[in-house]
């Protein structure tokens, strides 16, 4: 942030919890729902002033996970642990010390966006200015507007204006850039690059994956209620395949044949209409003999790349589903 603007840290160093002290920590945590478990066993430590991407495809227990980690439920068994405290027990102690940003916004409908965001931080020991705020997350020209009619983006950045306001140790941020365009987008990650500088603790869930491998520390995947995978962007993509090849060209191409006049006999398979992922390692001999196999059939190969695997790639790896069902 500039020089003489609000920080975000929460309260004076001397008054925080030892630096040692995980924001999060989940310990054999369950919850079910009737015959449903949707958290099972599920072990988490996040690392005080990180920003940790919490992913997994719909129903695998994120939500739950967030809702046992804000207080909003308690386990069935197992602990739950945020900035060293019970989110139920001592619920009065946690929560002016954390900042929730809801999916659904949580705002009055008839509430004018300036409106909301004062009120939130009235609530507040020690908030930050609010119309620096505003102005920091595009909002200044939106204040006088009834929140029932701000557009979809316009709500997301007023939520997330309401979960920051009070100088929180810890955030959770749900979907925090969904439906804003590339700036407003890039606005709200130079804020939460901000924050983390200030010490600021980030829990994330998001469907976006360069947006988790832009801004997460440490990703942890779940799928039916259980951590599947853990590490760094850099560690789950590093330890996946070396790379893969993938190119554009005329639809409906004989993917066989093309596997076939590829070293190693590799699968080929038309992504999308037009698009093409060949699996295997990336090598010199398999780019020239696909561009060889082109030629050779009168097809213009376009777009070729050799990309080494993302975080997409890694999460449905490991899933073997989309991120939206």
């Amino acid at each position: 942030m500039k020089p003489g603007t609000p920080t975000a840290t929460a309260v004076p160093p001397t008054e925080r919890d030892s630096a040692a002290t995980p924001a999060v920590q989940l310990t054999g945590a369950v919850r079910r729902y009737g015959p449903v478990t949707a958290v099972d066993r599920l072990d988490l430590t996040m690392a005080p002033g990180t920003v940790l991407a919490l992913l997994g495809p719909n129903g695998a227990g994120k939500t739950t996970t967030v809702e046992m980690c804000e207080g909003f439920a308690a386990p069935d068994a197992g602990t739950v642990r945020v900035l060293g405290l019970d989110p139920v027990r001592d619920a009065a102690r946690l929560k002016p010390r954390i900042g929730v940003m809801l999916q659904g916004g949580g705002a009055y409908t008839g509430a004018r966006a300036g409106e909301m965001l004062r009120l939130v931080a009235s609530y507040c020991a020690d908030p930050l200015d609010t119309a620096w705020l505003s102005r920091v997350l595009g909002l200044e020209n939106s204040l006088r507007t009834p929140y029932r009619r701000l557009s979809g983006g316009q709500q997301q950045r007023l939520a997330l204006a309401c979960a920051v306001v009070g100088r929180p140790e810890l955030v959770f941020l749900d979907e925090p850039t969904a439906g804003l365009d590339a700036q407003a987008r890039n606005v709200v990650w130079e804020l939460v690059d901000a924050l983390r500088r200030d010490g600021v603790s980030i829990l994330l869930t998001t469907h976006l994956m360069d947006e988790a491998e832009q801004l997460a520390d440490h990703v942890v995947i779940v799928d039916h209620g259980r951590v599947v995978a853990e590490g760094t962007p850099g560690e789950l993509t590093t330890g996946a395949r070396s790379g893969r090849v993938t190119f554009t060209a005329a639809p409906r191409l004989d993917t066989v044949a093309i596997g076939a006049a590829l070293p190693g006999r590799r699968t080929v398979v038309e992504t999308v209409p037009g698009r093409y992922t060949v699996s295997g390692d990336t090598t010199p001999q398999a780019v020239a003999a696909l561009a060889r196999w082109c030629a050779d059939h009168d097809v213009l190969l376009s777009g070729l790349s050799t990309d080494h695997r993302s975080l997409e790639d890694v999460f449905l790896d490991l899933t073997g589903r989309e991120l939206r069902a």
